[in-house]
């Protein structure tokens, strides 16, 4: 948590600096060396000075006579200086500006965010990619960030949750310290409240460059002592007082060379700033204030594909960064599979040369067959490897049992291991909070996201043998078309969208197998899980409800049919698969299309031609048809329902569309 500040300079030592404000910046962060050189107080010769300042003060003061004699000695006098130090106005005694002067370097200080540096301690041991992983990524990130003749001056890198975005930024700002370009690096957290909102990133920013040049230190010190209100000021007014401004100032400088400053910037995490607004705040005020403004510098911000930088970087309708900025989908653009093959031969091999398990010891340990699994398992995200790494490596456990308890854990078994509890930890914060989004919305009340997410899932799956458009599916579901995006809205990080040109068919897809696996497992998925049953239950009884509503009326030559024909071509077939060819449906729901003229509806959605033959769907709605008649027959005793039934069954299979 951060110091409270209200308990701050109860102390105060020699040079004007509470204790605990000097040990706070010298302790917040290996970056800074000196707190002293950077937020320097008076040297000893001033100190003396101002001794003696002090002490003339305070003997004038005992000679100035009370008030009445003030306003008569000083009744015409105002701004009246004694000796340099000393203002006495008319309505006052005395006032002395030295003692209210205001350090704007310790200011700062006292506003930024230490744990935010790439070095910082609170971030030991960050994620950093393997020598020998991602060398395609970073070549190409580190050959953009080294073009300085390149106007693309700001690169946004999107992917899945778990993609290793953080670990490449890692890898890049240790690389471009090292080669000394490194101006800033601030790292997002959620879980940290110095750096999960805006309040700081200003300041941090300001105080990482003016640490790059004294001048610059001067100028930022100059800003916020002019202003000392500045950080409760918006991002945009803050950018432009404490870096633009400061920075042109430099640039004025005689035998200032901008090409020589460090230019990168690093911005990672930005996801995991709280609030769509602030996220989309920070990205206009950079956008405005360094890009607009053609300062030198070049940046680099990861996220995942949440809604403030997807609505930026988008390209129809283009967003505002679209034209300026080089969108770099890493999910997209980047096959991580055989890097994290190479990364858990690499780290099992490690784990097992220091265990006691002498079978971990083995050459052959981990198998190839094992870790084509864990590859396979993974689906290219790195956050799975990561976690099967760290699971594996309890050094009080056999890593060969541990391993095994991940190649054979099923939901079922409910074994006592629990090796995906990182990523359940993952999947669980995402989804909970897109439901808590979803469902604040007042025209979403009533819906409930977990199950329309889970058919959503069931049907990007093809697990009934069937993969409709989204869009077609949200109208079996009595859904306006388009529903599936707001639905998914803020789970970007965790799935896609897939065009198929030129029909313009949009199928989800699922950056993570794992993820899929949670949501199939109450074990995992605990009270965000929804049983697929429920989900079958729930599309059967809207295909049914969409049926009931249909009208026999014939349709004018000016309706769209768009919507009707969708549903007519896949709507019966959907019925069959999800009703467990009418085996799930309760005697209501039959008895309720037998009295609302189903079998002449389903008469006109009936292809007359065969259903189409995708993977033996075509027996599917035939045999609905004959449960439909054995129902009726044997157990609702509603003889003249099932021999209207009957009649068109016998229609449908001499006109060929079923065969019996």
């Amino acid at each position: 948590m951060p110091p409270d500040r209200s308990k701050r300079n109860k102390t105060t030592n020699r040079q004007g600096v509470s204790e605990y404000d000097a040990r706070d910046a010298r302790d917040a962060s290996p970056i800074v060396q000196d707190p002293q050189a950077f937020a320097a107080g008076p040297s000893s010769r001033d100190e003396s000075r101002m001794g003696a300042r002090r002490g003339y003060t305070r003997a004038v003061a005992r000679n100035i006579p009370g008030p009445s004699a003030s306003m008569s000695m000083f009744s015409e006098a105002h701004h009246f200086n004694v000796g340099g130090s000393i203002q006495i106005n008319s309505s006052q005694y005395v006032h002395n500006p030295q003692a209210q002067s205001i350090d704007g370097l310790k200011l700062l200080l006292d506003n930024i965010a230490p744990n935010a540096f790439y070095d910082s301690r609170a971030r030991f041991d960050p994620p950093k990619c393997d020598e020998d992983t991602r060398v395609e990524v970073i070549g190409e990130l580190m050959d953009w960030m080294n073009d300085r003749e390149n106007p693309q001056r700001l690169l946004c890198m999107t992917g899945a949750a778990g993609a290793g975005k953080s670990a490449l930024q890692q890898t890049i700002a240790e690389r471009c310290a090292n080669a000394g370009i490194l101006g800033v690096a601030f790292f997002f957290s959620s879980q940290d409240p110095t750096r999960n909102n805006l309040s700081r990133i200003v300041p941090t920013i300001a105080f990482q460059l003016g640490r790059k040049h004294p001048t610059l230190r001067e100028y930022v010190s100059k800003a916020v002592e002019d202003d000392p209100t500045i950080f409760d000021k918006t991002i945009r007014t803050q950018m432009d007082a404490l870096v633009v401004r400061p920075f042109k100032q430099l640039c004025a400088t005689r035998g200032f060379d901008p090409g020589g400053f460090p230019h990168a910037i690093l911005i990672d995490g930005l996801d995991e700033c709280s609030g769509e607004e602030n996220q989309a705040e920070l990205l206009s005020s950079i956008k405005d204030c360094l890009l607009d403004n053609d300062l030198p510098f070049r940046i680099f911000i990861t996220s995942r594909p949440e809604w403030a930088i997807r609505s930026a970087l988008r390209s129809k309708p283009p967003g505002y960064l679209h034209p300026i900025a080089y969108h770099f989908q890493l999910s997209d653009k980047y096959d991580a599979t055989e890097d994290i093959r190479l990364y858990l031969w690499k780290h099992l091999q490690a784990i097992g040369s220091q265990s006691h398990d002498h079978r971990a010891q083995s050459l052959s340990w981990p198998s190839v067959e094992d870790i084509e699994k864990l590859v396979w398992a993974a689906s290219g995200q790195f956050v799975y490897a990561a976690t099967i790494v760290n699971y594996v490596s309890e050094r009080r456990s056999s890593p060969v049992e541990r391993l095994q308890a991940v190649i054979n854990w099923t939901p079922e078994e409910r074994t006592f291991g629990r090796p995906f509890e990182a990523l359940d930890i993952l999947y669980a914060g995402i989804l909970t909070a897109a439901k808590e989004s979803y469902e604040a919305v007042d025209t979403n009340q009533g819906r409930n996201f977990l199950l329309l997410f889970r058919a959503h899932q069931i049907n990007s799956d093809q697990r009934l043998r069937v993969k409709w458009p989204a869009h077609d599916f949200d109208e079996f579901l009595n859904l306006e078309r388009g529903t599936h995006e707001v639905l998914v809205s803020d789970l970007r990080s965790l799935v896609a969208f897939d065009s198929i040109a030129p029909l313009e068919y949009v199928y989800v897809r699922f950056y993570h197998r794992s993820f899929s696996e949670f949501l199939d497992s109450e074990t995992r998925a605990k009270n965000l899980f929804i049983a697929e049953i429920q989900v079958k239950e729930y599309v059967s009884e809207a295909i049914l409800e969409r049926t009931n509503r249909l009208s026999l009326e014939p349709r004018s030559s000016s309706t769209s049919a768009t919507s009707r024909d969708i549903f007519k071509m896949d709507a019966l077939l959907a019925l069959a698969l999800y009703s467990d060819e009418g085996q799930i449906l309760s005697d209501q729901q039959i008895l309720a299309l037998a009295q609302n003229d189903g079998w002449k509806k389903f008469d006109s959605l009936v292809p007359r031609s065969q259903f189409p033959r995708i993977a033996g769907t075509p027996a599917k709605f035939p045999q609905m048809i004959r449960v439909f008649l054995r129902r009726l027959r044997d157990e609702l005793k509603d003889a003249g329902s099932a021999d209207a039934l009957q009649h068109y069954y016998d229609k449908w299979e001499k006109e060929g569309s079923i065969h019996g």
